[in-house]
């Protein structure tokens, strides 16, 4: 009789763990299937990325150059169309100032009088709890013997007004320290009802 509830209560071990390996196989499915899943978005994601860069690269290239030029070769610099919309060609500017070159970029801007546009950040660090420091340092800064960080920086939309207004009004600006580009870009103006 023990005998017979030992085997009773092995054939009952053994069933629930032949249901244990079944439920694990189907969770480890299930994982495999999310993991292709993921996989595939991924690398939709990336293909769609790819697809967008070549769109903006042909964007580019007819709006900064194969309009423009069919334009000019026309005489025109801008077109109204039969349907309200006008395509109208102005030139584009951008500027940059690379790590290497930001010293030589803020000398220039001060000694040419544009020194304003620079932004200069101090910032320090404090630990926890120290919020009343903090205060007191506004007033007293390296008087209390913290370091300051300090960070200059031209914000890019400010470099790419001053660049773009200096080379319409004919004032030099030095295009290799600036990484100074400019060219066309195509605007069209839908019209209302469209």
């Amino acid at each position: 009789m023990k005998e017979e509830i030992k085997m009773n209560e092995l054939e009952q071990q053994m069933e629930q763990d032949q249901t244990d390996v079944i439920d694990q196989t189907k969770n480890i499915n299930s994982l495999a299937t999310q993991v292709k899943k993921l996989k595939a978005l991924e690398d939709e994601i990336k293909n769609d990325e790819e697809l967008i860069k070549n769109k903006k690269k042909n964007l580019e290239q007819i709006s900064g150059e194969l309009i423009p030029t069919l334009l000019s070769e026309m005489g025109l610099s801008s077109l109204k169309l039969a349907d309200g919309s006008s395509v109208d060609v102005r030139q584009h500017y951008s500027a940059t100032i690379s790590v290497a070159n930001r010293e030589k970029a803020y000398s220039w801007l001060r000694q040419n009088g544009l020194g304003d546009i620079i932004k200069n950040e101090i910032s320090v660090s404090f630990g926890r709890g120290e919020d009343n420091k903090a205060a007191e340092y506004a007033n007293l800064a390296k008087g209390q013997g913290f370091q300051p960080t300090q960070k200059l920086k031209v914000e890019p939309m400010t470099l790419k007004a001053l660049v773009r207004e200096r080379i319409e009004a004919g004032k030099q600006v030095p295009t290799d320290i600036f990484n100074v580009f400019v060219g066309n870009r195509t605007i069209i103006k839908r019209n209302q009802g469209q």
